[in-house]
């Protein structure tokens, strides 16, 4: 199976990635974990980018805040799926880092999730490495089933006290 590359701007957005990296280990799905910066390390988060396909990696998340551009800079040097998640910083609530990576030129395109949507990179990613991999479609299956009956029995519980 591929792995999965989680990059951060910074070590303080190590929170928002340890939901992504919970769900990358529910579903059993390999990662490698770096901290590079698009502004302070550029060489290496370029190396990272250009490699990363030779090296095992199916798709790349790149978080960061602020300037928020970690995940175009991934982007413009590898043809790897990125997964870009924008992450809140306390100047204009993550709405800074949401504009920077959405806002990508054509023909450099970075998926992009909800500001903090660790959970979702995951789930992107995994959603991707499936369409070749049928037991990993399967486990998708199997969550999705999962987290419905969570929904439904919290449902019942409510229904039963009101």
């Amino acid at each position: 199976m591929k792995k999965v590359g989680i990059i951060m701007g910074s070590d303080s957005d190590l929170p928002i990635l340890e939901k992504s990296i919970a769900t990358l280990k529910e579903l059993e799905i390999p990662y490698e974990v770096h901290i590079y910066s698009a502004h302070r390390t550029p060489a290496e988060a370029k190396s990272f980018a250009e490699n990363a396909r030779e090296n095992g990696f199916g798709a790349i998340i790149a978080a960061a805040g602020m300037a928020a551009h970690l995940a175009g800079a991934i982007a413009a040097n590898t043809t790897l799926p990125v997964i870009g998640i924008p992450c809140k910083s306390s100047v204009l609530d993550g709405i800074d880092a949401l504009l920077s990576t959405v806002q990508m030129p054509s023909g450099i395109p970075v998926a992009t999730v909800a500001i903090n949507g660790g959970v979702n990179a995951a789930l992107l990613c995994a959603e991707i490495l499936a369409v070749s991999d049928p037991a990993l479609a399967e486990k998708l299956d199997a969550k999705r089933k999962k987290d419905a009956e969570k929904v439904l029995a919290k449902d019942a519980e409510i229904a039963s006290k009101l």
